[in-house]
């Protein structure tokens, strides 16, 4: 449907949420090229890295994951789109150490990113590191200082930023019409998830190096269960859906807000859809983070899709005067009943806008990866869509909703020290520690 007039009107600064596509015209000049290392080839790495690919002038030079089969097929994925040799390595600093690699895509699971984002900066690489930034909240401010300290390019994986029809919701959210804004929910209910088949601890794969896959998390036996795309189900690793799914939800929230870190969180939840299955993480959540002007409301399910206004996912700004409602689909507002004889929010009477839907013609995580080598390009990190502050500040305020429901209280957080008030428990959970004989970064 057509976008209404007024969100063409309205004059917003948004900052760079989303490049013009006409932007994209000439990303780099006729003897440039971009060389590119990918660590972690098997999901949204190698997505990351075939989005790159799409730009003239960049090339994949070297790839590294513990498992060579996945290895094996990159390679052969790899060879349908270009024509020069790809080294292949399971140690990425072996990869980081090639001095004509410009960026690195990092691909891995959670427990990795700080520790390998840190070593690529360090190393004088710009990189793509994907969400969330990281498993713990101290390891999102080490990450912060490494990248303001090295000066490198580093954009996020939250590829919803450089959506334009989020850019056009925003232009609603911040134009005023909607209201006073109290209260923002975000969720994300997933119904393709089915419980985890029980297995027992098996020999490692062949072609696995196991002991590079944990690195810094604890030393565990083989289990099926924990490897590849099910490992966000484990705290070891990862953070569940508030972290993998809440992020990208949480982040169009804070930014349309205005906020960063909440000022307390209390969360309730627990695996009531697949209560034997062996996950950690609660696959039924809610979690209420306290904001000095409003409420923001996040919830997740695993196994029914019926979520709030009947979507699966999405974000809701709820004003005096209405609702906007964004997802991966498009936007839609609501207004809200005028109230017979009280002169209040309710008759406002709001201009009615139309529906949007996204355009299918437009990939999103191209225009993210485009933005990315244009801020390399321009070397300028404030033309980035999501920067690694923005980043961490979605990776923050959902591993502080994991923290509230592993504690179980309404915790308070003290931004200037960088911890929770009074809470020996929950400070203990911000951060983790490194095992088998790797480091934590310092800065």
């Amino acid at each position: 449907m057509k976008r209404r007039t007024f969100i063409r009107n309205t004059a917003l600064s948004m900052g760079a949420l989303a490049f013009p596509a006409s932007s994209y015209a000439r990303i780099l000049g006729a003897n440039d090229r971009v060389n590119i290392g990918l660590i972690g080839a098997k999901g949204m790495g190698w997505a990351n890295t075939n989005s790159l690919l799409n730009i003239p002038g960049t090339e994949l030079i070297g790839m590294c994951d513990v498992d060579k089969s996945v290895l094996a097929e990159r390679k052969k994925n790899y060879a349908e789109l270009r024509k020069n040799k790809v080294k292949t390595y399971k140690d990425y600093r072996k990869l980081l150490s090639k001095k004509d690699l410009d960026l690195v895509v990092i691909g891995t699971p959670d427990h990795w990113h700080c520790k390998m984002l840190c070593d690529a900066v360090d190393a004088g690489k710009h990189a793509y590191v994907e969400k969330p930034i990281a498993n713990s909240i101290e390891e999102c401010y080490i990450m912060k200082d490494a990248v303001r300290k090295s000066g490198k390019i580093v954009q996020v994986g939250q590829w919803q930023r450089s959506g334009t029809h989020y850019a056009d919701a925003l232009k609603v959210v911040r134009s005023g019409v909607l209201g006073n804004i109290r209260l923002v929910k975000c969720w994300a209910y997933q119904g393709w998830l089915r419980p985890m088949e029980n297995k027992p601890d098996a020999p490692v794969p062949k072609g696995v190096d196991y002991d590079m896959w944990l690195g810094p998390a604890p030393k565990r036996p083989f289990n099926p269960n924990r490897f590849h795309f099910t490992f966000r189900w484990f705290w070891d690793y990862a953070g569940g859906l508030m972290t993998d799914w809440g992020v990208h939800e949480l982040d169009i929230a804070l930014y349309a807000m205005g906020a960063d870190t909440p000022v307390s969180v209390m969360a309730s939840g627990g695996k009531f859809a697949y209560p034997d299955d062996p996950s950690e993480t609660p696959d039924t959540l809610q979690a209420v983070f306290e904001f000095k002007d409003f409420n923001l409301l996040w919830e997740h399910a695993v196994g029914i899709d019926l979520g709030p206004y009947g979507e699966r996912e999405g974000i809701a700004f709820i004003g005096n005067n209405g609702t906007l409602m964004v997802n991966r689909d498009g936007y839609r507002v609501m207004a809200e009943r005028a109230q017979e004889g009280y002169s209040g929010w309710g008759d406002s009477k709001m201009e009615a806008i139309e529906d949007y839907a996204r355009p299918e013609d437009v990939s999103y995580l191209d225009l993210h990866t485009k933005n990315f080598v244009e801020a390399i390009n321009k070397n300028d990190s404030n033309l980035l869509a999501t920067n690694i502050w923005s980043g961490s500040s979605a990776a923050i305020c959902a591993q502080m909703g994991n923290i509230a429901f592993k504690t179980g209280q309404k915790i308070y957080w003290d931004d200037e020290a960088k911890k929770f008030k009074d809470n020996k428990q929950a400070n203990e959970l911000i951060s983790v520690k490194y095992h088998n004989g790797w480091k934590k970064p310092r800065v």
